[in-house]
């Protein structure tokens, strides 16, 4: 075993590992008594109220990338690093009315894709579902990396062992209580997160010299202190449209809009935003302190865990574990119920069995989320890449939506054509420039091929779309949904 093992004992590791795992089970499974019917399992009766709301948006956002990615981009880039994950709360702060239009043009909606297909057509609406399907796994893949490496950083708990565990744990109550359950537990998971970043900042100020860190960089490393680093410069402007795409095309996001009351999802998403923001900056400015403090780093996505444990010692080792893992499971949750959400609704629903009745939508639904988490962790075992190399190969996709969905919600004109393309366009070119360039360019040049395409075939094709035409009605064969809508 490493130092790095033996952070707090393995013994103190696996106690809180199955604490919190019975927590999160337990809550979960006790909220989804809620969930009368398919309507509460998917959407938690539309009747999310301001608290809740925010602090879900919030968890959520927190994820495994936020905690991790930060103090990463910090080692790599520098100071903007340090700001360049900072910039994903403009995701949430630009969405936020997106979320009330979304509420008045679609009372009746229940995924993203349901607003592809309704504003753009079918062939637009497939090419929407192999982004959205792709991308959340691939954010599903991180976090269950996340997991492992954490667990065996702080406890020296086997990397296979952690990520099965937060896998499983998301998994088992998501299944028994879908998007209440996960609302539920991301409250809780919001304000012990909100705790432990305090306490963590607090401590590094108190322990760390700021004097000696700036001399340390400018010694050893004296490009993390170049403000004109062109990858940083170019990581700040990628993650940025990066998290806007996250958030614009994404059915974790549009399922919390449809579960807000109509006058919560505006505020929720800002308050969301501002709590969010000084947390990446935060994270990622103690691993600047990294090399002062003499920590060994033996993976850049591994530097949060580790400098934060060795400030706060073996007792506040215990909170970085429970912060982390809280983050962890707080988008976990998330991504199973919205991702099962989109494939059951749009794709079993409304390709398959359009006539299945919402006990067979919850047995399908529940297989669905078990498969994900079962297909997640095969593919992290051999621990492909770094979190930020895996999560952000899916950049050029989610970027190529921000303009097919930004424009679909607010332009009369934006078509069908601009809105296909755009996502081909902007896929293929931004992977080039992954592949090409660096990790840190995908997202950038895909949205702006995407813009420039959606923009020119709006002026080419100019549509006329009636708004009406997203206020869908329910379905016949619908039971669930037909009660919850007479309620």
């Amino acid at each position: 075993m490493t130092h790095q093992s033996y952070i707090i004992s393995p013994e103190i590791g696996w106690l809180l590992l199955a604490l919190l795992s019975v927590l999160w089970i337990v809550l979960g499974v006790y909220w989804g008594k809620k969930a009368k019917n398919m309507e509460g399992y998917m959407l938690a009766g539309r009747n999310v109220g301001l608290a809740f709301g925010t602090a879900t948006v919030m968890a959520t956002w927190v994820t495994s990338n936020t905690t991790m990615l930060a103090p990463q981009f910090a080692l790599e880039l520098g100071i903007w690093g340090m700001l360049a994950y900072s910039t994903g709360a403009l995701g949430l702060l630009l969405f936020a009315p997106l979320a009330k239009r979304i509420r008045t043009l679609m009372p009746n909606g229940y995924t993203s894709g349901d607003f592809i297909r309704l504003r753009y057509g079918k062939p637009a609406w497939i090419l929407f579902l192999v982004i959205s399907i792709f991308y959340g796994f691939f954010w599903l893949i991180s976090m269950g990396m996340a997991g492992g490496i954490l667990m065996n950083a702080i406890a020296g708990i086997p990397y296979e062992i952690g990520t099965a565990v937060i896998l499983g744990v998301c998994v088992t109550y998501t299944l028994f209580g879908g998007l209440y359950a996960v609302i539920g537990t991301d409250y809780i998971q919001s304000v012990l997160i909100m705790i432990g970043v305090v306490i963590i900042g607090v401590a590094v100020f108190q322990v760390v010299d700021m004097d000696q860190i700036y001399s340390d960089l400018r010694e050893e490393r004296p490009m993390l202190l170049n403000a004109l680093m062109p990858a940083a410069m170019m990581a700040v402007f990628n993650n940025l449209l990066f998290g806007l795409g996250e958030v614009f095309h994404s059915n974790v996001w549009w399922s919390r809009a449809h579960a807000m009351r109509s006058t919560v999802g505006k505020k929720a998403y800002l308050l969301a935003g501002f709590s969010w923001l000084p947390i990446p900056v935060a994270a990622g400015f103690i691993a600047l302190a990294s090399g002062s403090l003499g920590i060994n780093i033996t993976s850049p996505d591994m530097v949060g865990p580790l400098v934060a444990a060795n400030v706060l010692g073996k007792a506040g080792a215990v909170v970085v574990f429970m912060v982390f893992f809280c983050s962890l499971a707080s988008s976990l949750d998330s991504l199973l119920a919205s991702t099962a959400d989109l494939i059951t609704e749009d794709i079993y629903r409304k390709m398959i069995n359009p006539s299945a009745s919402g006990r067979k939508l919850r047995k399908i639904s529940s297989w669905i989320v078990l498969g994900l988490g079962v297909v997640a962790l095969i593919v992290c075992l051999p621990r492909i890449g770094t979190l930020a190399t895996v999560l952000f190969f899916a950049g050029p996709l989610v970027g190529s939506t921000i303009w097919p969905v930004a424009t679909g919600l607010y332009w009369k004109k934006a078509n069908a054509y601009g809105a296909i393309m755009g996502m081909v366009l902007g896929t293929i070119v931004g992977l080039i420039a992954y592949f090409r360039l660096g990790w840190y360019t995908g997202a950038l040049v895909g949205a702006a091929v995407s813009m420039i395409t959606v923009v020119a075939c709006t002026w080419l094709f100019p549509d006329n779309f009636n708004w009406q035409t997203l206020n869908e009605t329910h379905e016949p064969g619908f039971p669930e949904r037909e009660a919850a809508l007479k309620d």
